[in-house]
């Protein structure tokens, strides 16, 4: 079975975003990974669209594992989903 597609809605000055950036480095997880801010105004509105439907808070990070979405870095339940994927 392939792995799941992970992918990470971040900002590029934001800590947690930075520190989840990092974790998933560390576990040697290919993901993709927007930095929300630095995306040229039409690009970001509607990057911002697809994280208000995943997250209507629309805060960051944003992980999106498979169809999992942890808002937040919270480090063991991404760990968790790497493991069980």
């Amino acid at each position: 079975m392939a792995s799941p597609a992970i992918k990470l809605y971040a900002l590029s000055t934001c800590s947690h975003c930075r520190n989840c950036k990092e974790f998933l480095a560390k576990c040697g997880c290919t993901y993709n990974c927007i930095d929300v801010d630095t995306l040229e105004p039409t690009e970001r509105k509607a990057v911002l669209e697809e994280v208000k439907d995943l997250n209507p808070q629309i805060s960051f990070p944003t992980l999106v594992i498979g169809d999992k979405v942890i808002v937040g870095f919270k480090k063991e339940e991404i760990e968790e989903l790497l493991t069980s994927r």
